[in-house]
């Protein structure tokens, strides 16, 4: 794996709740190898030392979701998610890394086809992928493992559901010392896409009562 390097830094207002806010800082790279233009939104923490060694931050991969993120969607949880991730972050410090994989790779425009392919057919997210030629997980996290070592973060704590995050990072020599559980954001609306994950690609969601 080539070495790729911090390009820019840059100091952003994010905000709290409550009508307060947090610094927090913006890091683009250079020489990631999708190309891609993936950032890191760091938060500083309380300074939790080992004897010889700084605590490994809590990172959350999280992969661009136009439809939940910015418009909140509620077909998939990817908005709530990205909600908690920064409160959560905000609170105790850690990094975001925002990577450009909308639609688990295939982009935007693709995703909405899939969407459409789900609503006529029948067919889950996965299988929808599949109908256009795509496989169920395009996402490769060889860019997030490049920004970490960029950023002198060997070690995390990942903020994950999603095994393949966890199996991805660890294959490029990030070490994975614990992994923190996302909350569960089931509603009538994304409940079969939770459902999905859980049963064909063992994300750790737990799927028992009603939905919201």
């Amino acid at each position: 794996m080539k070495k790729a390097d911090v390009r820019t830094r840059v100091q952003v207002p994010v905000p709290m709740g409550g009508g307060s806010w947090r610094a927090a800082e913006i890091v683009s790279f250079s020489g990631l190898d999708d190309g891609q233009e993936h950032i890191a939104l760091v938060f500083p923490g309380p300074p939790t030392v080992f004897p010889g060694r700084a605590a490994a931050p809590l990172v959350r991969l999280h992969s661009e979701c136009l439809t939940g993120d910015v418009f909140g969607s509620a077909r998939c949880d990817c908005g709530p998610q990205l909600a908690e991730s920064m409160e959560q972050l905000s609170e105790f410090g850690g990094v975001l890394l925002y990577l450009r994989q909308e639609g688990r790779g295939i982009g935007l425009y693709n995703k909405l086809d899939a969407y459409l392919i789900q609503d006529e057919q029948g067919l889950d997210t996965y299988a929808a992928n599949r109908a256009l030629n795509f496989s169920d997980d395009l996402r490769d996290y060889r860019s997030a493992a490049q920004m970490l070592r960029a950023l002198g973060i060997p070690r995390v704590r990942l903020l994950t559901n999603n095994p393949d995050k966890v199996s991805q990072l660890s294959s490029h020599g990030i070490a994975i010392e614990e992994t923190v559980a996302t909350q569960v954001f089931r509603t009538e609306h994304n409940d079969r896409y939770l459902r999905v994950k859980a049963e064909q690609s063992g994300h750790t969601i737990e799927l028992i009562g009603e939905t919201a």
